[in-house]
């Protein structure tokens, strides 16, 4: 298999621009926010700050008013390439890289999971479903799109009334038990896993019927192409049909909606983690939102972007893998 240059140049080229104009807007947005959010950690603190305290915080955000919007532009630019995405108003000026750091660990482990359980699960089911159309099979469909509309707070809350309160299976909130620090021993991995799964079953359950509708779907159209009529009446075993000729190109869909999906691992699900009470990244956005910590919200709305296009250069690539037909589009 040779993937054609001109698809790399133009995947990268696609690719370099958006991050470009991502950054840019990540840079306008919160100056076109009403109030400043140097004025407001001044008021925050007054008595405690000096007056000349202020120019200096101002230079520390990069909001010097000395300095033109291109300047602080390039200034940011420059910032980013150094890795200093800046410090966290909310959380005594720590570095937003650090104080990311602290939560993206438990939402990738979390949602991430999640995810990637659902996608697996999902698609395996639909096409197994798809291929057995017509039999009691289809009967997990309206099921779990069922599940699907429901949304994750009240799933959240029907998990922790049944699940905890009633029958005391599952710890209700938080990532580890109170009084624990993080360290790396069997028992801390087990408060881990204890208070992991409620929530992580709750965002399985959730986004499963989506995987598996979209799946079945997709099967559906690809099994009426006449390369699986010829597959079959040469005899090949139903199984490698299923997997190396239907599955194969009915799976393309959902490679594009995963990677979009990678966004949601970053961002974490916000209302979910809120009903947990779980220190993941879609709390601490809530949380910088509120408290008005531009820097914060920068640093994770650029990771989040980061990752969406990271995960659609690795979709790119798979349908490339996958597909000769986008190869030979391409070339």
């Amino acid at each position: 298999m040779n993937i054609p240059f001109r698809f790399i140049i133009n995947r990268a080229v696609f690719y370099l621009f958006t991050l470009w104009a991502a950054i840019t807007i990540n840079f306008i947005v919160p100056r076109l926010m009403k109030g400043d959010p140097v004025s407001a950690y001044m008021a925050k603190y007054r008595g405690q700050l000096s007056p000349e305290a202020e120019g200096a915080i101002r230079a520390l955000f990069g909001l010097d008013k000395d300095k033109t919007v291109w300047q602080q532009y390039l200034d940011y630019w420059g910032s980013l390439l150094r890795g200093d995405l800046g410090a966290s108003f909310s959380n005594g000026l720590a570095p937003v890289g650090d104080v990311i750091a602290t939560a993206l660990p438990w939402t990738v482990g979390l949602v991430g999971l999640a995810t990637v359980l659902s996608f697996l699960l999902g698609t395996i089911t639909g096409a197994v479903i798809g291929w057995h159309r017509g039999s009691r099979a289809d009967v997990i469909v309206p099921i779990t799109t069922f599940f699907s509309t429901v949304p994750y707070f009240w799933l959240g809350l029907i998990a922790i009334a049944v699940f905890s309160s009633t029958l005391g299976w599952f710890p209700a909130s938080h990532a580890y038990d109170k009084g624990s620090a993080p360290e790396f021993s069997l028992d801390f991995i087990g408060q881990v896993i204890a208070h992991g799964a409620l929530p992580l079953i709750t965002i399985l359950i959730a986004s499963l019927g989506g995987w598996i509708l979209g799946m079945r779907n997709m099967m559906l159209t690809v099994l009426d192409e006449d390369y699986i009529t010829v597959a079959q009446a040469k005899g090949m075993p139903s199984g490698r049909v299923l997997w190396r000729y239907a599955a194969r190109n009915a799976v393309l869909p959902q490679l594009s909606s995963f990677a979009l999906s990678i966004g949601f691992i970053v961002s974490g699900t916000i209302v979910m983690e809120l009903v947990f009470s779980y220190p993941g990244v879609g709390k601490m956005l809530l949380d910088a939102t509120n408290a008005k910590d531009y820097p914060l919200m920068q640093g994770v709305f650029l990771i989040i972007t980061l990752a969406v296009l990271c995960a659609n250069i690795l979709a790119d690539v798979a349908h490339a893998i996958l597909d000769p037909r986008t190869r030979q589009s391409e070339a």
